[in-house]
């Protein structure tokens, strides 16, 4: 895809994108039972700091994307399928005085509505932006599955939860995510999985 970052408009701490970067995709539809190891998840780049990018989309993005906001500089780049809104500067003030967020779009302010064209467009520039993946859930047929099919993501690394469904993703090489513990010590979902 290949934009340039003088193409892009952008809002909060530009040093962000020169830290490795994981982004975090899941299909709007996922099972309830992914929610917990994927809390597991946040809860881990929270309390390491890792910089998570994302477009926020899904509802399961949306609850993460919450509670990553409440660590005290916890590095996001949120990816817009849109235009950056006057009001975001408002809405999330703090976080951007804390230089934790960027918000980033090669999209117009007037833009308002996500397309499909612009959420393809979206996701192919966290594609193009991430180090590695974390993909918790994949929709077979979805938008999520047909940008892995793509090859945008390809040698990069892919991390995925251990479920039935994703065999698609563990076939093309993806690896088994085990969170860590808060502590360096195996969880309890760890050791069971």
């Amino acid at each position: 895809m290949n934009i340039a970052p003088e193409e892009l408009h952008t809002l909060g701490n530009l040093d962000l994108l020169t830290l490795p970067k994981t982004a975090f995709f899941c299909s709007r539809n996922y099972p309830g039972y992914i929610e917990y190891p994927t809390y597991m998840w946040a809860v881990e780049q929270r309390t390491n700091g890792h910089c998570v990018l994302s477009g926020f989309h899904s509802l399961l993005e949306q609850k993460v994307f919450r509670y990553l906001l409440q660590g005290e500089q916890q590095p996001i780049v949120y990816a817009l399928g849109r235009g950056i809104r006057p009001n975001m500067k408002l809405e999330y003030e703090l976080e951007l005085a804390a230089d934790q967020l960027l918000f980033l779009t090669p999209f117009e302010e007037e833009l308002t509505i996500i397309t499909q064209e612009t959420a393809d467009i979206r996701n192919l520039l966290i594609a193009e932006l991430a180090d590695q993946f974390f993909i918790p859930y994949m929709a077979a047929g979805g938008n999520l599955e047909r940008l892995f099919f793509s090859g945008a993501l390809d040698g990069k690394p892919i991390f995925t939860l251990d479920l039935a469904e994703n065999e698609p993703l563990f076939r093309a090489g993806a690896e088994l995510y085990q969170p860590e513990g808060l502590l360096g010590r195996p969880t309890m979902y760890s050791m069971s999985a």
